[in-house]
């Protein structure tokens, strides 16, 4: 026991240096903001499948009322996971930024939800497919929110913006600020969507999803031990 701590104690640092990472670090506060949703869509689960285990069924319109409130809520967590991340993203880069300048974070998300569902939606007759909407788009649900804050950040630093006159409200003024940074991040999903669909033939999402399965599992230890680490 006392030679695993010692292990532990030398490679603090790293854990330290890896939890002031902005990028693990927004990771993990989007996923923190995003758990109120895991914890409420995983007591429908448990009520809608673990009495089917004890050979307990519900009539037909309760599982599918408690099957629609999961799908609701868990079955689109890469959607809001990457709004969250976003948001923390934005955050930590606003603290770094000169004075003066700052990330609409707000815009930030809203630009980054467009940019995950560029990346995970397939359109089918009808709609659209949802299967990567949920745990299986979270990739691309962190890769729409890390290029969305880094646009953003490149613009507000060249000041790529339109001005508008100082009579003007704040509110007003900013949203026309965020224009250019709002089209261009969702520009870059654009054809990065593009590329991978004449490519592949599938989108982002999947693609992503396809190529990185195997590195799950490692992936999801060394996420816990960022979150232990960093909490």
């Amino acid at each position: 026991m006392n030679g695993i701590i010692k292990q532990i104690e030398k490679g603090k640092p790293i854990f330290e240096k890896i939890s002031r990472n902005i990028y693990l670090g927004a990771i993990r506060d989007g996923f923190l903001s995003a758990m109120p949703v895991i914890l409420f869509a995983s007591l429908f689960i448990l009520v809608a499948a673990v009495p089917e285990v004890f050979g307990f069924a519900w009539p037909e319109h309760v599982s599918n009322w408690l099957w629609k409130v999961y799908n609701y809520s868990m079955g689109v967590v890469g959607l809001i996971v990457s709004a969250t991340t976003a948001r923390c993203l934005s955050e930590s880069v606003n603290r770094r930024m000169p004075e003066g300048k700052v990330i609409n974070s707000t815009s930030a998300m809203l630009a980054s939800i467009v940019g995950f569902l560029l990346l995970s939606v397939t359109p089918i007759d009808g709609g659209f497919s949802t299967d990567y909407l949920g745990s299986k788009g979270l990739l691309a649900a962190f890769v729409s929110s890390f290029i969305t804050v880094n646009v953003y950040k490149f613009c507000v630093l060249k000041n790529i913006t339109i001005k508008m006159p100082k009579e003007v409200p704040g509110t007003i003024s900013q949203t026309f600020k965020d224009i250019f940074p709002f089209a261009f991040s969702v520009l870059a999903m654009v054809i990065i969507d593009l590329i991978v669909r004449n490519m592949l033939d599938v989108s982002f999402a999947e693609a992503l999803t396809t190529l990185l399965s195997p590195l799950f599992t490692a992936a999801d230890g060394y996420l816990g031990i960022c979150i232990i680490w960093g909490m």
